[in-house]
């Protein structure tokens, strides 16, 4: 799965932050959001999709799931695309 994740906004400290963007799979642009946890024990990310979203990603034939996965997986480890002004150590362990 080709997955690109573009930050749009991030408010918050580096022991919670909500997290605001899009995602690309096949040319199709998505939007999401995220939270992002504390550093105790390591970074951590929940992020979420709309069930219109989820229902044009299955149309794609792409498993829910493994999508958000590898998305959270993408924003934890900072393979991402930030706006000017965002730091990547706000909310990604490199």
């Amino acid at each position: 799965m080709n997955l690109q994740v573009n930050i749009n906004n991030v408010h918050g400290s580096p022991m919670a932050a909500k997290i605001t963007g899009t995602f690309t799979i096949d040319n199709h642009l998505f939007k999401f959001s995220a939270i992002a946890f504390g550093r105790i024990g390591g970074q951590n990310i929940g992020a979420k999709i709309s069930k219109s979203t989820q229902k044009e990603i299955v149309k794609l034939g792409y498993d829910i799931d493994e999508v958000i996965n590898e998305l959270q997986q993408k924003l934890v480890k900072g393979d991402i695309t930030l706006p000017e002004g965002i730091k990547r150590d706000s909310f990604a362990d490199d």
